[in-house]
């Protein structure tokens, strides 16, 4: 199954001030969620950004707040996205059914959103390359565990050309320089 651009929207889940620092490779993960939400807002496609207990872990980093320019923020407090009451309604409300699901920590809110809203038939892809954990084994088990429940897991550039769909486009060459 292909991402379609106007079948799907993007949810970075908890890439937040004080939990980043704590994270293995948090910088990769960080640049390619800004990618996506970059990418997201020029191609019109829908995103979502959460934000676990901000009292204690703080706001998205600056760099997902600045790039997330027309994205619908919300705070939580289940580790998955689709526990939190009035989430679902907001991802529904889209009219898409394919939702791209990145952030931190992959192996506790990213792995519970993406099963959560797989189990109420969303089609979800985990953006692996935009995920990561404290630890890389925390991560892979997730990631594995993701897999076998039916999650696709696919990369940053997937996600981008299956957006583009062609090249030679205005969109192809607006988004171009976020692939080289």
């Amino acid at each position: 199954m292909l991402i379609r651009r106007e079948d799907s929207l993007l949810l970075v889940v908890d890439v937040q001030e004080k939990l980043a620092p704590a994270i293995h490779d948090a910088e990769t993960a960080t640049a390619n969620n800004v990618r996506l939400l970059t990418a997201a807002d020029q191609l019109a496609v829908p995103a979502f950004v959460s934000e676990q207990y901000v009292r204690g872990l703080g706001h998205s980093v600056p760099a997902i707040r600045a790039a997330a320019v027309n994205a619908e923020f919300f705070e939580k407090i289940h580790f998955g996205c689709a526990a939190e009451p009035g989430v679902v309604e907001r991802l529904l409300a889209t009219g898409r059914r394919q939702i791209l699901v990145t952030g931190m920590e992959t192996h506790v809110c990213v792995l519970q959103t993406a099963l959560g809203l797989k189990a109420l038939d969303f089609d979800v892809f985990l953006v692996a390359d935009a995920a990561s954990s404290r630890t890389l084994e925390n991560r892979q088990l997730a990631i594995d565990r993701l897999r076998a429940c039916g999650v696709h897991i696919v990369t940053t550039e997937m996600v981008l050309f299956e957006w583009l769909d062609r090249a030679g486009t205005d969109d192809f060459r607006s988004i171009l320089p976020l692939i080289k």
